[in-house]
């Protein structure tokens, strides 16, 4: 099994024990006194794998997660909390390859997770690190997919959730929070939450699966391990090969680090011989011009309420950072809700229906095509984080009204034929 064995800093590379005890989540000290904040990250010691009895062994076990165990905090299956999560399926779009030149494009149906988000990933990861070291309460702060998915798997483990939201949340996010038994707190501001975090943290032990500092930096790396195993899934289910390019939706970046330490961690074992471009899929442009800074600082940009509002935020985190920039990737910056929506109805069509956040990721594929980064010769995977379930009424406010009718077939023609255009 591998282990965890210490902790690294994203940014600067300074190593730290496991006894860090509630700073662990605070992230490196160092880079925060240099005005730099940034998250710390897992270091497991993956010596002694053989990658074909691995490969072996990974296909014997149930497809979830925790196929995956030797990159997770967990010693033995059993200690997992987890409700089957991971092993979602890639669909290939065909007609849409087509229509951009691409080689081949799957996107990854993380929507497909038992609370509809990848969310459970990281939910599972720290659930099981928190029981690990012995937490009784849990806490985050979230607009909706991470607080339904730390509740969800709170309740699987017998622990309470306090969760710190904002009033302008859609309804099915609150709903979601507390069905699972979450202790769900509106705050008036959006700093507010994590500052009542970190008061959980520090003055009650509570333990946090998402991030507790402003400017943030991320989640709590135990949880952000979770994601590893979706670059992991999408090499094995390519039959152990990488995809040339991979596009994620970007907020705070526990997503596409998580999935970089993925595919990093399965060519140091030997599992795969390369590793994927990655692309952050942002929303308001903080990764897109950081990485045109030379120094690489993060960049503070102005914001406005948006469709996207799962990964609507100001600025990025140093681990999207370094995840894009390892990767030799990118960022790309969509800012523009009516392609996110035209790109979400155009999924419809292949019978995907995604939440407005994951519909960057295709939106962002699109734009790499037109500019030539990407084509036949590659093969991409986009990732659709979460449900459109999440929020219809955005999806409803750009449709047509649905036309009544009677028993008349003629009234029928008329409707179909003036709302649809569609003649019978």
């Amino acid at each position: 099994m591998g282990k965890v064995s210490g902790l690294e800093c994203v940014r600067c590379g300074r190593s730290y024990g496991l006894d860090m005890g509630p700073a662990v989540f605070e992230g490196c000290p160092e880079c925060a006194k240099a005005g730099q904040p940034a998250n710390l990250s897992t270091v497991y010691d993956l010596s002694g794998l053989d990658a074909k009895r691995l490969a072996r062994d990974i296909s014997a076990r149930p497809r979830t997660m925790w196929r995956y165990i030797e990159f997770l905090p967990a010693e033995r299956l059993d200690e997992a909390v987890t409700m089957h999560e991971g092993c979602t399926p890639m669909v290939r779009l065909n007609g849409l390859e087509e229509e951009l030149g691409l080689g081949r494009l799957y996107v990854k149906q993380e929507y497909r997770n038992p609370t509809g988000s990848f969310k459970d990933r990281l939910a599972s990861s720290a659930l099981t690190h928190a029981v690990r070291v012995g937490a009784k309460v849990i806490t985050t702060s979230s607009t909706g997919n991470h607080g339904s998915s730390s509740v969800a798997y709170s309740s699987r483990a017998g622990l309470d959730c306090i969760v710190f939201t904002m009033e302008s949340v859609p309804i099915t996010m609150k709903v979601l929070m507390q069905v699972y038994g979450g202790k769900l707190v509106a705050c008036e501001k959006g700093p507010d939450r994590w500052n009542l975090t970190y008061w959980g943290i520090h003055e009650r032990g509570w333990y946090p699966t998402g991030n507790c500092v402003n400017p943030p930096i991320g989640s709590t790396p135990f949880g952000v391990d979770g994601y590893k195993t979706m670059g992991l899934e999408i090499c094995e289910d390519l039959g152990w090969r990488v995809p040339d390019v991979v596009v994620q939706p970007t907020a705070f970046g526990d997503g596409i680090y998580g999935m970089w330490k993925g595919f990093s961690e399965a060519r140091q074992v030997g599992l795969v011989d390369s590793t994927p471009r990655i692309y952050a899929a942002e929303m308001f442009g903080s990764l897109s011009k950081g990485l045109l800074d030379p120094e690489k600082r993060l960049a503070e940009v102005d914001t406005r309420p948006t469709a996207a509002f799962s990964i609507g935020t100001s600025i990025g985190t140093h681990q999207a950072m370094k995840a894009v920039l390892e990767s030799g990737g990118g960022a790309i910056a969509i800012g523009d809700d009516d392609e996110l929506l035209e790109v979400q109805r155009k999924l419809g069509k292949y019978g995907i229906f995604a939440e407005a956040s994951s519909c960057v990721s295709v939106a962002a594929v699109m734009r790499l095509a037109a500019k030539g980064t990407i084509g036949k010769s590659d093969t991409v995977v986009a990732v659709l984080t979460s449900t459109g379930q999440r929020d219809p009424w955005t999806t409803q406010s750009r449709m047509p009204a649905v036309p009544v009718v009677g028993a008349d077939p003629a009234r029928l023609a008329e409707a179909l034929k003036g709302t649809y255009g569609f003649t019978i």
